[in-house]
């Protein structure tokens, strides 16, 4: 069994940076999509092997109090809880299984006692043992399990976490990483000497606590009169991390540093904008850059929706109503109740628009896009590489679509030598984000019926004419690809991701290739190939498509399967299946409904496989984990697919219920 430590969390400041949006909010309930930071605290500390937590009170005590005896009474997901790459929680049963409300001790101080004087205060419950002190509002990727590990090794009396972080770095160290000074004009002495930044986190022995006076103190001082007194104060140094780069660390004491940890943690989730589920509405709003809308909230935009007015990098605490109490636009600010604070934009809100470029976008592509500034308003640069041919693709492409008035943005300005084109900006309100928004029936309706509008445009009226494009006729989604795909399935998710080697693999090739032909032999119009929410963009101007250089000639049912069984988002069934029969009804002077039915199952497998191995490939080998949040999804669909054919498909429906 692991050697059981105490854990304190100081909790008792009063945010005097972050007001007067603290003054609404304690600074540890401050919520990153939707849950507290204490939360995110509380659920690293309890990986640990955990006897008890001690947290100190003052401002805000009873907040503090009432949310910590919740969240133990009901945990949004266990305490000890840790997310696995399927996205699923996994339960680590040890020492912390069974935590309660009754291992956390409370340390009310009547006076703030500072970051000594708290230590000095929990005495009795600190001289238990070896305890870490772990700040509540520092959002880290510190390695715990490590500093437990180096301390207990150690001899040290203290050890601190420390890293290179040059706005912070007052800590003097030796070339044995022990603790000589700490100032903030302080320079290394010695050659071997380095400066670096404490991170709020540390392992004590108990005999620290003598060198902490009675009453209010500094655990700095502490420090320095420990190391007068001959005693080891080492040091875990973060700054590089080993082979999974350097840890995420933030102090959210700032406006500024609390809008980054937010934006930072929806950009590691692949988002641009988090709403959470109680939100009554969003109204006619254009979303842009990173937008966090907490609980409770309201948003009350135009009416008309080529007014739609802008909500761009803000976060819009619990309860806020954005349109009324705070009037649109907002732009770089976090919003309370009767709270508006501004933030000033940095270069860690991509999505911006400044001198320079700013980077957007969190797909799959090796295509890098950037938010320019054009004028009064701005633009996207696409940059390829030099051998990139879908460059030449995207731009012929664009303006074969845009005769047939298909909404593509418009191409401005073009170097075929390096490479770049500067589009027309669709801004950031994906279809995806659009629907993350409490929206009625009738609304998504319409919505998707003028996506159909267009995709049936590009499937008749372009297609006929395709001839004057001959870079996309000679495009041809043929056997060749739809074998690919599948293999593209097989290799980097059923193998890659689900580490299955397949039984009775012949017959399974033999039916993916049965499937391939049979998707082979079905017309062809023009297809995206690509068309899902996240490539429809939202604008007062109306619909934008985007992505579309991989366009090919196929079967049409593959961009209605892309569509309208999506992994980004899912369609109640009776919805779908309105939506299906109104594409019929637009083309049926092109197709026979039966028969189109026919091909749309047989595409949806295709679909289904080649998005799986996507996300596969991109997780794996393109480092972006959060796309295997899509794969439950994608994998019900097809699941609940390959059951409607698998007298045709034995093998790849055994396969595939079993992954």
């Amino acid at each position: 069994m692991k050697k059981l430590i105490n854990v304190f969390i100081p909790a008792a400041g009063f945010g005097e940076r972050l007001r007067p949006v603290t003054n609404y909010i304690p600074k540890p309930l401050l919520p990153v999509l939707g849950k507290p930071v204490l939360q995110y605290v509380l659920e690293r500390v309890l990986q640990l092997p955990v006897n008890r937590i001690g947290i100190n009170l003052h401002y805000r005590k009873e907040d503090i109090e009432g949310w910590i005896k919740q969240y133990f009474k009901n945990p949004p997901l266990p305490p000890f809880a840790k997310v696995g790459d399927s996205g699923s929680p996994t339960l680590e049963k040890g020492d912390t299984e069974g935590f309660s409300e009754n291992k956390i001790i409370f340390f009310h101080e009547e006076t703030i006692l500072g970051t000594g004087g708290a230590l000095k205060n929990a005495e009795g419950f600190l001289k238990e043992g070896a305890f870490l002190v772990h700040n509540s509002d520092i959002l880290s990727g510190i390695n715990l399990e490590g500093l437990l590990q180096q301390h207990f090794s150690s001899g040290n009396l203290v050890t601190l976490a420390v890293h290179d972080h040059p706005k912070f770095n007052n800590v003097i160290i030796d070339e044995n990483g022990l603790l000589k000074d700490v100032g903030e004009g302080l320079k290394p002495a010695l050659s071997g000497d380095r400066k670096l930044a404490f991170t709020g986190i540390a392992v004590y022995e108990p005999g620290f606590l003598e060198f902490l006076p009675d009453g209010a103190s500094g655990v700095v001082d502490a420090w320095l009169k420990a190391v007068g007194a001959g005693h080891r104060l080492g040091t875990f140094d973060q700054s590089w991390g080993g082979s999974e780069g350097r840890p995420y660390w933030n102090d959210i004491g700032t406006p500024e540093a609390y809008a980054s940890a937010v934006f930072d943690a929806l950009k590691s989730d692949g988002e641009t904008v988090y709403i959470h589920p109680s939100v009554a509405g969003c109204g006619y709003v254009e979303m842009q850059g990173y937008i966090a809308i907490e609980e409770g909230c309201v948003i009350e935009g135009s009416g008309v929706i080529r007014e739609l007015p802008v909500l761009r990098n803000c976060i819009l605490l619990p309860g806020s109503r954005a349109g009324a109490v705070h009037k649109l636009p907002l732009e770089n600010c976090i919003i309370g109740p009767d709270v508006k604070m501004d933030f000033i934009e940095t270069t860690a809100l991509p999505g911006t628009v400044e001198e320079d470029k700013r980077l957007i976008g969190a797909g799959g592509s090796d295509r890098k896009y950037f938010r320019v500034r054009r004028g009064k308003g701005s633009a996207v640069l696409m940059q390829c590489r030099r051998d990139d041919p879908d460059f030449t693709r995207q731009v012929e492409y664009t303006k074969y679509f845009l005769r047939f008035f298909i909404p593509v943005p418009a191409l401005m300005e073009v170097d075929a030598d390096e490479k770049h084109a500067v589009f027309e900006d669709a801004g950031d309100t994906s279809l995806y984000n659009w629907l993350k928004c409490p929206r009625g029936t009738p609304e998504v309706e319409e919505m998707y019926r003028k996506i159909i509008d267009i995709l049936t445009v590009l499937h008749t009226s372009a297609t006929d004419y395709v001839a004057e494009c001959p870079l996309l006729k000679k495009r041809i989604f043929d056997y060749e690809y739809f074998r690919w795909e599948t293999d593209y399935f097989v290799e980097r998710f059923v193998e890659g991701t689900r580490n299955i080697e397949i039984e009775n693999s012949p017959v399974v090739v033999d039916e993916l290739d049965r499937l391939a032909y049979k998707a082979d032999s079905f017309p062809r119009t023009i297809i995206h190939r690509d068309f899902q929410s996240q490539n429809i963009m939202v604008t007062a101007a109306g619909l934008k498509i985007i992505d579309y250089q991989g366009a090919r000639m196929g079967p049409s049912a593959y961009d209605v399967a892309s569509l309208l069984w999506d992994p980004y988002h899912r369609l109640e069934d009776d919805m779908r299946e309105r939506f299906v029969n109104y594409y019929i009804s637009k083309i049926e002077d092109k197709f026979d409904a039966d028969y189109f039915r026919e091909t749309l199952i047989i595409c949806r497998l295709q679909r289904h496989m080649q998005a799986l191995g996507a996300y596969g490939f991109l997780s794996a080998v393109k480092g972006k984990k959060y796309f295997l949040k899509y794969v439950p999804e994608g994998l019900r669909l097809l699941k609940e697919d390959i059951r409607t054919v698998k007298d045709d498909y034995p093998e790849l429906y055994k396969l595939i219920t079993g992954l």
